[in-house]
């Protein structure tokens, strides 16, 4: 069974988690509440989950929407019912199903083998059709679906994301239909948005704010267009990596802007903050679009802020390369009237 961590994302920082844990039970002290504000992957939220009584997940992929309430969301599940079409899912044959459907018109023989996207397609569309029938509730519907988006980029012909595919098709990777393994959240109040950052802060009040944004021009709706077309099942006629919506201010020169208005607008006792140095980089999309110097600043506008580094090796799509890269963690106290 899947578990949340395993899937590719850029940023995503499970290995990273036991560092930035402690340094958080360290620092922000008679907390218990998290608020996970650009929650991506949710492995930070998983890993921080026993620390808090309450938390609060926001990301605008429709994708990773899903993914949260299949792991965390509230509502009671059948594992029999699950399992038992698990196992109808992983005896599909290639040569019983239709010869063609939305996703092998799509992607196949691109993100995916054509048998591959055809069985991917078939199931896509017979879970959307157990769920229009009530014949799964809508726990189970995300669970079903977050373990189809799992199982898909488990083996889709890329290198982590779905700005291209990779011409040259992996024979050794052949589709296998997996369940997610459902997180016990029953001793928790937990909360689930998508919605800006910018606009959702304001209405939020927590301990904690954990802050991992975007700050490069990777457009996270275009990198995983691909999911975000099987989660919606809208079926768009266009596809592929000019497909954009969503996009954020944060891969934008505007960046610095909208991190001092989402900073300015936190209602909170503590802010932890990641970022990476990638700021000298050889391919332009790793740029980032806010400096070091700046969100110091614009954090110290709100309280004292600690600085923690840590050498990491970051994401490399095989542009980007130097070396003494690290990843660093910012944890203000948020004062009243601070300087």
């Amino acid at each position: 069974m899947f578990g949340i961590e395993n899937r590719r994302y850029i940023g995503n920082k499970f290995k990273l988690m036991p560092w930035i844990r402690e340094l958080i039970i360290t620092k922000c002290h008679g907390c218990k509440s998290l608020f996970d504000v650009f929650a991506g992957t949710g492995a930070v939220s998983s890993s921080l989950l026993d620390l808090y009584d309450e938390i609060i997940l926001n990301d605008f992929l429709f994708s990773n929407e899903v993914i949260y309430n299949g792991f965390f969301g509230t509502g009671k599940y059948s594992n029999k019912k699950l399992q038992k079409l698990c196992e109808l899912y992983s005896q599909i044959n290639f040569n019983t199903l239709p010869t063609s459907n939305y996703v092998s018109e799509m992607y196949g023989d691109k993100f995916f083998s054509y048998e591959d996207a055809n069985k991917i397609g078939y199931i896509r569309q017979s879970i959307e059709n157990l769920y229009k029938d009530k014949k799964i509730n809508k726990k189970e519907y995300c669970i079903l679906l977050a373990s189809l988006l799992y199982s898909a980029d488990h083996i889709a012909n890329t290198v982590g994301h779905y700005d291209a595919y990779i011409k040259k098709q992996n024979s050794n990777r052949a589709f296998a239909f997996e369940l997610i393994s459902p997180i016990d959240t029953a001793d928790k109040k937990i909360r689930i948005f998508r919605e800006d950052a910018n606009q959702l802060v304001p209405k939020i009040h927590a301990d904690v704010a954990f802050i991992d944004p975007p700050y490069n021009s990777r457009q996270y709706s275009r990198f995983y267009h691909l999911l975000e077309t099987l989660t919606k099942w809208d079926m768009p006629e266009l596809y592929g990596a000019a497909k954009e919506e969503n996009m954020s201010d944060y891969c934008k020169t505007s960046a610095p802007k909208a991190f001092a208005d989402l900073i300015k607008k936190l209602k909170c006792k503590y802010i932890v903050v990641t970022y990476n140095n990638t700021y000298n980089p050889k391919s332009s999309s790793s740029l980032n679009k806010i400096s070091f110097e700046q969100i110091v600043d614009i954090l110290n506008t709100k309280g004292h802020t600690e600085i923690f580094e840590k050498p990491y090796r970051f994401f490399n799509a095989g542009k980007t390369e130097f070396s003494d890269h690290k990843e660093f963690v910012f944890i203000t106290k948020v004062e009243e009237c601070p300087k």
